[in-house]
């Protein structure tokens, strides 16, 4: 019989392919990877305002995330260098966040869970956080769809379809902002943009149309994540890594087959 937490490990890691396929395939269309890391490192300094206040941690996450997020895209609207910028605030909160963090009280020995995830401690409260997350995130992309094909294309299009270039980066915003409050608990801050961006690019080298390339890699993700469970399982390696490590072989492979099919 299936433990219970193997049970749960593996339904969090489906609804995280869920919210990641179509959200990294945005985020690898625009080149936005350093933006995902911006964001997901400013989720430690999010875990230090949570437990100094006392807040659920995933709420602590969404505010110091939402908050980077739409102070980059606030920026990148205003036409800085965002290579620069992005780095800037990307190490910056990291390193905030290590330091508030050590302030607090009993934290230091559970610091690697939040850095590194503990998917395999993901309770039924946390799987609704979770699910429901994610089906926010994926309802807020369908919606917007066509808009934000549109505006990845050309911004120049979008303003003459009578599109706003601004308001669909913002989506894409709130929607990274939810995937790394999401992701926390199962892959750690510093692998979300990993999770992110592995699986989008593999699909992106075995798909033939955006709408394939969402679904390949939500498919890629879920494997990837059932894939890194089994490994943990079965040799005890570190469970998000181990979930990052199998969704690096899934593009090594959809590379191959890319090579051959060119």
């Amino acid at each position: 019989m299936i433990d219970d937490f193997l049970i749960r490990a593996g339904l969090a890691g489906l609804g995280l392919a869920v919210a990641t396929g179509p959200l990294g395939s945005f985020v690898v269309w625009r080149r936005m990877a350093y933006f995902g890391d911006a964001t997901s490192h400013a989720a430690i300094l999010g875990v230090a305002l949570a437990l100094a206040l006392h807040l659920p941690i995933a709420a602590g996450t969404l505010i110091v995330a939402l908050t980077m997020a739409l102070t980059v895209s606030t920026l990148a609207a205003k036409g800085w260098a965002m290579d620069t910028t992005l780095g800037v605030l990307a190490h910056s909160a990291l390193a905030f966040g290590l330091v508030a963090i050590s302030y607090v009280p009993g934290v230091r020995a559970d610091l690697s869970s939040y850095l590194f995830g503990d998917i395999l401690a993901v309770t039924p409260m946390d799987l609704g956080f979770i699910w429901g997350g994610a089906v926010i995130v994926l309802g807020l992309l369908v919606w917007r769809w066509q808009a934000l094909l549109t505006a990845t294309l050309s911004e120049d299009l979008a303003h003459a379809s009578g599109l706003n270039p601004d308001r669909e980066r913002l989506v894409l915003t709130l929607a990274l902002a939810l995937v790394v409050a999401v992701a926390l608990k199962i892959v750690g801050a510093l692998l979300i943009a990993a999770m992110l961006i592995i699986p989008a690019a593999a699909a992106r080298a075995v798909s033939r149309t955006p709408e394939a390339m969402a679904v390949i890699a939500s498919v890629i993700g879920a494997l990837a994540c059932l894939a890194g469970l089994s490994l943990s399982l079965w040799q005890d390696t570190p469970a998000g890594p181990s979930i990052v490590s199998a969704a690096a072989i899934c593009f090594a492979a959809a590379a191959i087959i890319s090579a051959f099919r060119r």
